[in-house]
């Protein structure tokens, strides 16, 4: 784990929830790799911290998926897997579908604009190379498509699932060469929302999220080669 691990922690939360948010981030950065064991003692010490926040952030983590028990083992880091992708971008593609559906009858003209002003945002903070804030700019645009949509429980299904979503989507924005693609991508949803294409938004999402599946697809392949 490197420095940045400790960096993470600070005052201004309840120590629960900043043990679980450091290690979530540690995780997801990949400081704390996949298959990694998660030993509470040594997190604690290193974290400065006793056991009881650690065991509840784990047990959290779990439940996010970013965290497996093992029998007699104990806690280890989630291996990205294809069924683990399947089964969670299956769900978000469908829901996603549905979004631009509803989006193109109920998205108002101000919050058009404010979708053309987040895709213009990712596509300057992907020059940073900074994974974690390119990431964030990408959630603000789809979630600007889910507030749009007016359905309490729509939204509450894809939140339940953000978590879950972040781990795949930054897996995706490691490799840069996507970037122009994403760009486009966007660009054409906004479009077809604007002019009300109701077919062809939902192709374009089912694509967009079609090839974030296949791209990280084949990056589980190429690490279990």
């Amino acid at each position: 784990m490197s420095t940045s691990f400790e960096a993470n922690m600070n005052d201004y939360l309840p120590l629960r929830d900043v043990v679980f948010n450091t290690l979530r981030q540690a995780i997801l950065k990949g400081e704390l790799k996949p298959g990694e064991r998660l030993m509470e003692v040594k997190l604690a010490n290193k974290l400065g911290v006793s056991r009881t926040p650690i065991r509840e952030a784990i047990r959290k983590l779990e439940l996010e998926g970013l965290v497996r028990m093992i029998p007699r083992k104990g806690a280890e880091v989630a291996e990205i897997t294809e069924k683990s992708l399947l089964d969670v971008m299956e769900v978000r593609k469908a829901l996603e579908e549905l979004c631009v559906e509803l989006a193109c009858e109920r998205m108002t003209p101000e919050e058009i604009e404010e979708l053309r002003q987040a895709a213009k945002d990712f596509k300057q903070i992907v020059i940073s190379k900074d994974i974690t804030k390119i990431a964030e700019k990408d959630v603000q645009f789809h979630d600007i498509i889910y507030q749009s949509t007016e359905n309490n429980k729509l939204i509450n299904l894809l939140n339940n699932l953000r978590e879950q979503m972040y781990r795949y989507r930054v897996e995706y924005l490691k490799s840069d060469t996507v970037y122009p693609q994403l760009i486009a991508e966007h660009q054409e949803i906004i479009d077809n929302i604007e002019s009300r294409n109701e077919e062809a938004a939902k192709r374009i999402m089912g694509s967009h999220i079609a090839n974030q599946i296949e791209a990280v697809r084949q990056a589980i392949r190429k690490k279990q080669k």
